[in-house]
């Protein structure tokens, strides 16, 4: 997908402060970061939204969950805490249509978060 904003950060082809990268993953600094640390981690692969995720995908998901832990305790944020946050459509706060991860840390967060 060369529209799509995330494929081309993937690629290589639009400059981001990448944190972390394994052939399936990019994890990258988010350009408007709403915590000390904000990184959003990617599929390097397309898939547009949560709904596009199947049994096929488990072992993306647990890697996502390895690299999040990975960039947080890379951080120094995984003692103290951190908030791995998945938005799913419009109405959640879904602005690019491409499944990611908000890695979130560095300070206290509020319950409830919307």
């Amino acid at each position: 997908m060369s529209a799509c904003l995330f494929c081309r950060i993937a690629a290589h082809e639009v400059p981001a402060q990448i944190v972390a990268e394994t052939p399936e993953l990019l994890a990258f600094t988010d350009i408007n970061p709403q915590a000390p640390t904000h990184v959003l981690i990617i599929p390097k692969r397309h898939l547009g939204g949560v709904p596009d995720l199947t049994d096929e995908h488990a072992g993306l998901l647990a890697h996502v969950m390895r690299v999040a832990t990975h960039v947080a305790q890379a951080s120094g944020i995984a003692a103290s805490g951190f908030r791995l946050v998945v938005n799913s459509g419009p109405d959640a706060g879904q602005s690019v249509a491409h499944v990611h991860w908000h890695l979130l840390g560095g300070r206290r967060m509020a319950w409830p978060p919307g």
